[in-house]
């Protein structure tokens, strides 16, 4: 561990890390099955079942919020404040203008992170620096 890391940074650092890879791994054998696909019809018959189209609608899903809440991650970071309330106001609308109470866990999710994570900067800017 690099010195002056926070240990629970370093364990988030490597998680990422780890996902990044298994990420990788993922898009390589689904890029080698569907080359076979084609040529091989049990396997293409396979990767049509539900379960196996499921799980690839669910990753896509999750991997879409994370893209978005990275992006939102990333802005909030930068310090740009204007950008923070206009994407809080804009969600806020988007709620209300779609009337869609019955919103996903992974909406959900992402809303709740992206308010701990604007709690946390607001608070931070508050305290005096070590």
């Amino acid at each position: 561990m690099a010195m002056g890391i926070d240990p629970q940074m370093d364990d988030l650092h490597t998680r990422m890390m780890r996902v990044t890879e298994d990420l990788r791994v993922i898009q390589r054998e689904l890029n080698c099955a569907a080359m076979q696909a084609p040529s091989d019809p049990e396997l293409m018959e396979a990767l049509s079942a539900l379960p196996e189209t499921e799980a690839i609608q669910v990753l896509c899903k999750v991997l879409d919020q994370m893209r978005h809440f990275l992006w939102f991650y990333s802005q909030v970071m930068s310090n740009d404040p204007e950008l923070g309330d206009k994407l809080r106001q804009s969600n806020a609308s988007k709620s209300v203008e779609d009337g869609n109470i019955d919103t996903s866990f992974l909406d959900q999710l992402t809303r709740a992170d992206e308010a701990v994570l604007l709690r946390h900067l607001a608070d931070a800017k508050d305290r005096k620096p070590n």
